[in-house]
């Protein structure tokens, strides 16, 4: 870290990986600026931050909304100045079957999911483009990035599609000094993964807890994922150690996925 201190803004980091992460840049020595759609969750991530000393700000705004994603860059920069770090982490899943789909799942899922992180993507680049130094942006994507899984037909699609985006506005923004790389979560023991284990006892004959015996017992790390495995990843990707990395999406899921 330089002597000013930086700033970083993590969407959807009123609970889950987001907390994590969030938690993690200010032990780093960031500037927080906390976001989510949840005011109850953001405020009361606000007070645990204000009570530890972080100097942060909390945003509530949604990230499908173009506006609502500029806004939150602009409450960052009113507040401290500048955004160094701008991490699209807010997303949904969607489990079931493809057949099942309707056209608002669909369109919560892809608004969330690709085009709330296009629209992240687009509000910190034009304001680190004005900025001096390195500017990064990390996007949230997942072993589903990597690999295509029956039951997250919709889920799959739109990670796949934040690895391919995150390769292309890795080129397009180089020559403004931004990084652009992402992080691929594996699988943890969260409330999504309850909501998989119950589709594929509902659409494939399996015994609860099946399914997620079926995807943990080869994980190589030996145990399932913790948030802070993720938050780890971020920030070493927002810190001057990986100023060289750009255009990635690299896998933190304890040995699953293997590219």
């Amino acid at each position: 870290m330089t002597d000013v201190k930086k700033v970083a803004v993590v969407t959807g980091s009123a609970a889950g990986l987001g907390k994590a992460i969030a938690t993690r840049l200010a032990k780093d020595g960031f500037r927080v600026v906390l976001h989510d759609i949840n005011a109850d969750n953001l405020n009361k991530v606000k007070a645990e931050f204000d009570a530890a000393g972080f100097e942060n700000i909390a945003v509530k705004g949604n990230s499908a909304s173009r506006e609502d994603q500029f806004r939150l860059v602009d409450e960052a920069v009113k507040a401290f100045g500048r955004v160094d770090v701008f991490v699209n982490n807010a997303g949904v899943e969607s489990v079931g079957t493809f057949l099942s789909l309707n056209e608002n799942e669909i369109d919560r899922v892809l608004g969330i999911n690709i085009k709330g992180v296009i629209f992240g993507t687009q509000a910190a680049a034009e304001q680190m483009k004005k900025q001096q130094g390195v500017g990064k942006i990390i996007n949230a994507c997942s072993i589903a990035g990597h690999e295509s899984y029956e039951m997250l037909s919709l889920y799959c699609a739109t990670k796949h599609a934040v690895r391919s985006f995150t390769h292309s506005t890795a080129k397009e923004l180089a020559p403004y000094n931004i990084r652009v790389n992402a992080y691929c979560p594996g699988v943890a023991d969260t409330p999504m993964w309850e909501r998989i284990d119950a589709a594929f006892v509902e659409h494939k004959g399996y015994q609860p807890k099946q399914a997620w015996n079926e995807f943990t017992k080869g994980i190589l790390a030996g145990r399932p994922q913790q948030p802070e495995d993720v938050a780890n990843l971020v920030s070493f990707l927002a810190s001057e150690d990986a100023d060289y990395i750009t255009g990635q999406t690299i896998l933190t899921d304890g040995g699953m996925v293997f590219r």
